[in-house]
C-alpha cells in the first residue's frame, strides 16, 4: 500500500461512515496550486453524533490510531493521528471548529473526486486565507507561502474572489501578506 492508497482507504472508511470531511493542507493546495510531496494528508471532520471508532472500524489491517487525542495549536482543534505502520505516512483528522471562516469554508467546500472516491475540498480562496493564517500563527511553516503562491500563480487573479480574500485577510491581519504574495507572484 502507497500513500495514496492510504488516503484512498481513508475516504472510503469516512463516504462509508456518512462523515462529513474536507481535504484540507497540502491535498487542498495542491488540487489548486503547484502539486508538491507531503509526508501527511490532513482532513477537516465535522463529527457532530458520529464516533470516530465508526471511522477506524472500517479501515483495513496496517493502521494504527495514535492513542493520545491531541489540541492543535495552529488550528486550535482536535487532532487524531492514523498511522499506516509500513510507511512513514500520517493522516491527520481534525474536528471542525467554531471559528467563522472554518465554518463558512466548510459549509461552502466543493464536491470531487480524490483517486476515484468521493471527497469535498475548500474553495481556492479558502485555501490562500487558512494557509495565510497557518503561517501567521507559525512563520516557520514556509510551505504554507510556496502554495500560497502556487495557487495565487495558478487560480490567477481573474479566478479568484479577491474581495472575499481581502475580507478574511482583513479579519486575521494577513492582508499585507496576502497583497505582497499577490503582487510578486507571477500568473502561469
Amino acid at each position: 500500500m502507497d500513500a495514496n492508497a492510504v488516503v484512498l482507504a481513508i475516504l472510503d472508511a469516512l463516504n462509508a461512515a456518512n462523515i462529513p470531511f474536507m481535504l484540507v493542507g497540502s491535498l487542498s493546495s495542491n488540487a489548486y496550486g503547484i502539486p508538491r510531496s507531503t509526508k501527511d494528508a490532513d482532513l477537516v471532520l465535522q463529527l457532530g453524533n458520529w464516533a470516530l471508532h465508526q471511522i477506524f472500524g472500517k479501515l483495513p489491517p496496517g493502521f494504527v490510531v495514535e492513542s493520545q487525542i491531541g489540541f492543535e495549536t495552529i488550528t486550535s482543534t482536535t487532532r487524531y493521528r492514523i498511522q499506516y505502520a509500513p510507511l512513514p505516512f500520517t493522516i491527520e483528522l481534525f474536528e471542525l471548529s467554531g471559528d467563522p471562516h472554518d465554518q463558512l469554508r466548510f459549509s461552502s467546500r466543493i464536491a470531487t473526486t480524490y483517486l476515484g472516491a468521493k471527497a469535498f475540498l475548500p474553495r481556492p480562496e479558502d485555501v490562500i486565507i487558512t494557509k495565510l493564517r497557518w503561517f501567521q500563527t507559525d512563520p516557520r511553516r514556509v510551505k504554507d507561502i510556496e502554495d500560497v503562491r502556487n495557487v495565487i500563480a495558478v487560480q490567477t487573479t481573474q479566478n479568484l474572489d479577491l474581495p472575499y480574500i481581502r475580507h478574511w485577510t482583513d479579519q486575521h491581519q494577513t492582508r499585507e501578506l496576502f497583497e505582497k504574495l499577490l503582487a510578486e507572484t507571477p500568473k502561469i
